[in-house]
Parts: C-alpha cells; sequence; structure tokens
C-alpha cells in the first residue's frame, strides 16, 4: 500500500487539522453551563501532544482509511484522555497542581466544577465517537465499546485503583508493567485498535502486528514518563517533577534504575519498529515516527 505521506510534515500538518477540528466541536457545543463548558475547553485544549489521535491517524493510513473518517473518533479518544488528566490530578488522587504548563482544572475552577468537567468529557466521548457520518454504525459502535473497555473497570480505571493501593508499598515488576498497561496502555491499545477495526479484512499479520505495536507503545511511554519524572524539570514537563519519588510510588526506575529503565526503552523501541515492518510500512511512515517521538520526547 503506497502511504498518503512519508515525512513528518504530514502528521503535523494532520495533527494541526484535528486541534482545529476538536477546538470547533468543543467550542460549538450548546446548552452547556458557561463555568462547565469553560472547564471542559480548559481541560480538552490545554495544548496536550495530541499522540492518541496521531496514533489513530497513522494507522488509519496503513490500513487505509482518510485522517477525515476518524475525527470524530479521535476527538472521543482525547476527550476521554482529557477526562482521566482532570481527575487523575485531583486532591483525592494525585493531587496535583500543574499540568501542560498550567494550574490543573481543579486549581482553576475548583473541585466541584473539575469533577464535573471530566464527567461530562468522558459521556461526551461516546457521544462523539458515535455520531460520526462517515463510517457505518457497525463500525462506530465497535469504537465506542473498544474506548469503554479501555476506560472501565477492567482498563484504565483498574490501573488508578491498582497506582492508589501502592503508594509506598513493594510492587513487582510485572506488577508495575501490568498496572501500567491499564492506566496509560489500554487507551493507546484503544486509539490503534479503533483506526484499525475502520477497514475490514485485515490481514492475521496486520492485526498481530497492530496488537504489538500499541502494546509495545505503551509501555514505551510509561518507561520514558518515569525517566523524565527523575531527569526533567516541572518547566520541561509542563508538570510537577520528582513527584513519584516524593510519594513513595513504585515507578522503573526506582524498580530497575535509570540504565536499566533507558536500555528498556532502547528495547521498546526495536519492538515497535518491527511491528511496523510486519504492518507492512518502513521507517518513513508516521507509525514508525511517532514511535521516535514517543521514546525521544522530553515532555
Amino acid at each position: 500500500m503506497q502511504p498518503a505521506f512519508l515525512t513528518r510534515p504530514w502528521l503535523d500538518a494532520v495533527r494541526e487539522e484535528f486541534e482545529r477540528y476538536l477546538e470547533d466541536k468543543i467550542s460549538g457545543m450548546t446548552g452547556v453551563s458557561a463555568e462547565l463548558h469553560q472547564a471542559m475547553q480548559y481541560a480538552l485544549l490545554g495544548g496536550g501532544k495530541r499522540l492518541r489521535a496521531c496514533l489513530m491517524f497513522a494507522v488509519g493510513d496503513a490500513v487505509g482509511t482518510a485522517p477525515a473518517a476518524l475525527m470524530d473518533a479521535a476527538c472521543a479518544m482525547e476527550a476521554m484522555h482529557a477526562y482521566s488528566l482532570v481527575h487523575d490530578d485531583l486532591p483525592c488522587m494525585d493531587n496535583d497542581v500543574l499540568r501542560r504548563g498550567k494550574p490543573t482544572c481543579h486549581v482553576k475552577f475548583g473541585e466541584a466544577t473539575a469533577l464535573l468537567a471530566g464527567d461530562a468529557l468522558q459521556t461526551t466521548a461516546f457521544q462523539w465517537a458515535l455520531e460520526s457520518s462517515l463510517l457505518a454504525d457497525s463500525i462506530r459502535l465497535q469504537q465506542a465499546t473498544i474506548l469503554a473497555a479501555a476506560a472501565g473497570a477492567q482498563g484504565m480505571a483498574n490501573g488508578q485503583a491498582i497506582d492508589l493501593t501502592h503508594v509506598g508499598r513493594p510492587m513487582t515488576l510485572d506488577q508495575l508493567k501490568h498496572m501500567h498497561a491499564r492506566k496509560t496502555g489500554d487507551l493507546i491499545l484503544a486509539a490503534v485498535r479503533m483506526a484499525s477495526v475502520s477497514r475490514s479484512g485485515l490481514s492475521s499479520q496486520m492485526q498481530s502486528g497492530l496488537e504489538d505495536y500499541a502494546k509495545t507503545l505503551g509501555l514505551a511511554y510509561q518507561v520514558i514518563d518515569d525517566i523524565l519524572d527523575v531527569e526533567s524539570t516541572s518547566e520541561q514537563l509542563g508538570k510537577t517533577s520528582g513527584k513519584d519519588a516524593l510519594s513513595n510510588k513504585p515507578t522503573m526506575v526506582s524498580l530497575m534504575g535509570l540504565s536499566e529503565a533507558k536500555q528498556l526503552l532502547a528495547n521498546l523501541r526495536s519492538t515497535a519498529l518491527k511491528a511496523c515492518e510486519r504492518c507492512g510500512v518502513d521507517e518513513r511512515h508516521p507509525m514508525a515516527i511517532l514511535v521516535d517521538l514517543i521514546t525521544d520526547r522530553k515532555s
């Protein structure tokens, strides 16, 4: 399959197009109280990387689905991710005051409004996933189901629960990987799956390659996150650095050591690129470019 793009500029362009689409979508909501609407926009449009949306577009290209057909699904994914960050930052959870270089939503709007903004973003995610006119009803239903499973009691919420119960308590490396697979990895996996189901008849090699690609990137994202928490400043990260150590939370670095964590990251990068090859894309394709962007990120 001839890819629609071969260099990073295409990825930048589709991300900018998506950002405009997302802003129009959330800004155009009607019948929402002013403060709630402002808090939702603040959380959703706060300068995120749009990694999960970009993964969706890159995988869409690999399977033959145009970005336009995935815009609403990508908006749904970003709304779900934004909800998770708003709730994760609350005093009853991680109690953080900085996100993306700005005051967290509850600091800006108060705890009650932040809680409601997170709730509204979560349910809005399902509305957006189901309302695209460019995909068949059966595909939209599959995408919404994938998103629900990734965010719910067996997915992201479960990972957060495991995280909370292990503050100050020992955890094995396998337990930590399981927690991260749920808390961080499942939404990344969902983004890849939501794009892949947009095209029927994928080969078993493509399907297994996409699964391995997503699962590897989910772990890699958390490994680099733990490394950056040690090596970067709050200004570089846009959130409070060193907070895991202060909270006595198990991390890849605390369990493996910094050098070993960096070696694991290098191994995961290699594995993800091999998965790209199995999917029939080379190092110039954004699926591969995203591997480098994730493993080399500084914030």
